[in-house]
């Protein structure tokens, strides 16, 4: 990752030295006021299209506006160039990269197919809603919640079909359950890796903290789009004969060995990220698979994208943007565990949760009872996905996926979502306060 980081980290710093040293030199052991506002003038851009997905009138996205935000940060000497890459977390990335290995060579693999088609495909209709909600939500949790999704849409809609049922529900219950299901552990989505190795907060700690969120959540998940649609989840539709693809017991042993090592690495208490990188090295020692192939399932945009959102925020933060946030935090009573959750969801549907995340942290790790701030913030961060349709990755994804069969708009998702966001983050606040 050191060397992935380091060209456009560097970039900068051979094109501008000369000039910021001659127009504006720092004064010593601190930053120059112009430095101060261009610091704060990138952080405000960069989340800006964060915020918007695009820089509107140009073709730069997430992981392009961090790009340029690191480098920029670096080109105004904010980061110091010798010293940038003590501002990425190793830890994190190592974690992400590595269970996007994993995930992605159990994908190839055929491993969720197998799973999902164990627990599925033999059901009765009457049980096909709440088993398409707990095994989503039992596999995001352990998994990276997007590749679940990639593996399950296909098969609630064969699912459905079969029975002769209307897949919206079904679909629209892996969404929100991929959502609540990954809250209960670290690798269970990006910003609770980025927490976990932040916070130091062990594997089986935050399991066993956030896991009854995560339970307690999908039986509300179950009911409440039961609840919704009514007689309409089992209202019947021309069923279709069909059979799953063979999958083939050979290609899964290997799979099912190392996942189970690595899952049993994580709750030994192993740290999870060399844990999850021997996992990903065991995967890739292979004699019949093509190593391109698992590289196409990492997504290298995310990875990007947390290399730059790290440089920002590491700049800002030289800037004073963490004292700023302290005062603010002190006025607005963000030391409540309930304001500090509301405005956690709020700011991870603003901005997307990793950029929350990154921002809210500082007021995590300085909140009374540190320990529990963590876990707030990737509660609340995690639950508030299910907000809206753009709330996650996953909500997106099983959209796309499920395009040429079922159209699922704003209002189909949000009155699911809704109620559902508004009825986990409830419980995941009064759990945490409770356990405090």
């Amino acid at each position: 990752m050191a060397a992935f980081a380091r060209p456009f980290v560097y970039t900068a710093s051979m094109i501008f030295p000369e000039i910021l040293r001659v127009v504006a030199p720092p004064l010593p052991g601190h930053l120059a006021q112009w430095q101060i506002a261009a610091a704060y003038a990138v952080f405000a851009v960069s989340y800006v299209v964060f915020a918007l997905g695009k820089l509107p009138g140009m073709k730069i996205d997430r992981p392009g506006m961090a790009i340029v935000g690191a480098v920029m940060m670096v080109a105004f000497g904010v980061v110091p160039a010798g010293q940038a890459l003590r501002f990425v977390d190793f830890g994190t990335l190592v974690l992400l990269f590595s269970m996007m290995l994993v995930v992605g060579c159990l994908h190839l693999s055929g491993f969720f197919d197998w799973i999902a088609s164990l627990a599925v495909e033999r059901l009765h209709p009457r049980s096909l809603l709440p088993a398409v909600v707990f095994l989503t939500g039992a596999l995001s949790a352990f998994f990276v919640n997007d590749i679940v999704c990639l593996a399950m849409v296909p098969l609630t809609l064969r699912a459905a079909r079969r029975m002769g049922l209307k897949p919206l529900p079904y679909l629209l219950a892996v969404a929100t359950a991929s959502n609540i299901g990954s809250v209960a552990t670290i690798t269970g989505n990006p910003q609770n890796m980025m927490i976990g190795s932040f916070s130091g907060i062990g594997y089986r700690a935050f399991l066993a903290h956030l896991g009854p969120v995560a339970l307690i959540g999908l039986a509300l998940d179950w009911m409440i789009v039961r609840w919704i649609f009514g007689p309409a989840v089992l209202e019947s539709v021309p069923a279709a004969a069909e059979a799953m693809p063979p999958i083939r017991a050979r290609d899964l042993r290997k799979p099912v060995i190392v996942i189970a090592l690595v899952l049993g690495g994580f709750l030994a208490g192993f740290p999870p990220a060399m844990t999850a990188a021997v996992g990903a090295a065991l995967m890739l020692i292979t004699r019949t698979r093509e190593p391109r192939l698992v590289y196409d399932e990492v997504d290298w945009g995310v990875l990007v994208f947390f290399i730059g959102l790290f440089l920002i925020v590491g700049g800002a933060e030289e800037a004073g943007l963490t004292q700023q946030l302290f005062d603010v935090a002190g006025r607005l009573n963000l030391a409540h565990a309930g304001v500090f959750t509301l405005v956690t969801a709020a700011l991870s549907n603003l901005v997307s949760n990793v950029p929350a995340v990154m921002l809210l942290k500082p007021l995590a790790a300085g909140l009374r009872g540190a320990h529990n701030g963590w876990l707030l913030l990737a509660m609340a961060s995690t639950l508030a996905g299910n907000l809206t349709i753009t709330g996650s990755v996953a909500n997106l994804i099983v959209v796309e996926r499920a395009r040429g069969e079922v159209h699922i708009g704003f209002w189909e998702y949000s009155r699911v979502g809704i109620p559902v966001t508004l009825a986990t983050l409830t419980v995941g606040w009064a759990w945490l306060v409770w356990v405090r």
